[in-house]
């Protein structure tokens, strides 16, 4: 099978952030998108708000950019629009990898051949499926860099997902994971952690057998943490949990859009890029979907561990030559301020504790974090 990666000439920029909708007196979950996309026709760009599995869902996305900052401008124009008319509809934007409290049972399913087909092949796992997270493409200029810059990336798997976990508290019960999101997702057949291709045509092969089989009908259908996207030419990443403060989600599509950029360059230069092996990378996504921010990860294949915060340090040193090519030196700063203010599922954790269990209170202060966040947000 020839996929064909239409690569882009230059490291562009794309990001979707899901949200789920809740209704503004309960905090339980609206089966309402249906409604909310009839409210915004015409209001906002074609393709800048797209449906998703489920009805309690919205999707806002970006066009093409450049920058973290025209990427966050586009989403903020959007959001414009989308947040009043929620509002009109008694409902509120939820940014967060999971609902602390909703049923499943009671969720409807977007009407669609693909949803339908889904549902039908997943059963039980796939109505489980109330979570949602932020989709981070960043253009490649050339198909034979895209699968060693995927398998690299995995390096630094847990540092995503640790920072943006938002998704400890599920069907009112906390899971003792910083993460749920992170397991639940991928139950599904396709979905998780990708494997480590050496070259595109492994992924074509792979991609061949998929098919042929009977497993996937396209390859949206592979569902990968980070994935290549062929006919946008880019790698999407799909680590992170949903985010409730614009400035944490500009910070960590900074974050990713360095990453791939800086292991793009080394590999043009003729770098070999490290790796993990795909044990440790396994463990390490488990350990932060499980520890957070106060995970011990594995670094090295010799079996090397570090605090997931100490190594994060670095990190923000190394990128830091790259985030000022690509214009998002303060974007980059704002991820070490994550930590010092603590993640989502900690933030979510504290109202709590805070509340005496309140998990109304806690779907309050996501929705309050997002609208505080946009109008506090530097231009």
């Amino acid at each position: 099978m020839h996929i064909e990666f239409r690569g882009s000439p230059r490291p562009t920029l794309g990001v979707e952030w899901e949200f789920a909708l809740v209704d503004r007196d309960t905090r339980d979950l609206a089966n309402c998108a249906d409604a909310l996309f009839d409210a915004t026709a015409g209001r906002v760009r074609d393709g800048m708000l797209h449906r998703e599995l489920l009805r309690n869902t919205v999707e806002v996305v970006t066009g093409v950019c450049d920058t973290v900052g025209e990427a966050v401008d586009d989403l903020r124009e959007t959001l414009g629009v989308v947040l009043p008319a929620a509002a009109d509809l008694g409902v509120d934007l939820f940014g967060a990898g999971a609902h602390p409290f909703a049923a499943w049972s009671e969720q409807h399913v977007t009407p669609g051949h693909r949803y339908e087909e889904l549902i039908n092949r997943t059963q039980w796992w796939g109505r489980q499926m109330l979570i949602w997270g932020v989709h981070v493409h960043v253009g490649m200029p050339a198909v034979d860099r895209v699968m060693p810059v995927l398998s690299s990336l995995l390096n630094t798997f847990p540092h995503l997902q640790a920072l943006s976990a938002s998704s400890p508290v599920w069907a009112g019960t906390d899971t003792g994971y910083a993460s749920n999101r992170a397991l639940m997702f991928q139950q599904l057949p396709t979905a998780g952690l990708p494997f480590q291709f050496g070259t595109w045509a492994e992924y074509e092969s792979f991609c061949d057998d998929s098919t042929v089989t009977g497993v996937v009908e396209g390859q949206s259908d592979i569902r990968w943490d980070i994935r290549p996207s062929a006919h946008l030419g880019t790698i999407e990443n799909r680590v992170c949990d949903g985010v409730s403060d614009v400035g944490e989600l500009a910070a960590l599509v900074a974050l990713v859009h360095c990453l791939v950029v800086d292991l793009d360059d080394r590999l043009a230069a003729g770098e070999t890029l490290a790796t993990l092996p795909p044990w440790h990378v396994q463990e390490n996504k488990w350990r932060a979907a499980r520890y957070g921010l106060e995970a011990e990860i594995i670094v090295a294949a010799d079996n090397r561990e570090r605090l997931v915060t100490d190594d994060l340090d670095d990190l923000l040193t190394h990128l830091e030559p790259v985030a000022k090519r690509l214009g998002c030196s303060a974007e980059l700063r704002d991820v070490a301020e994550i930590p010092r203010r603590g993640a989502s599922y900690e933030r979510q954790r504290r109202v709590a504790a805070e509340s005496g269990g309140d998990l109304v209170a806690v779907v309050a202060s996501v929705v309050d974090e997002l609208t505080g966040s946009l109008a506090d947000y530097r231009s």
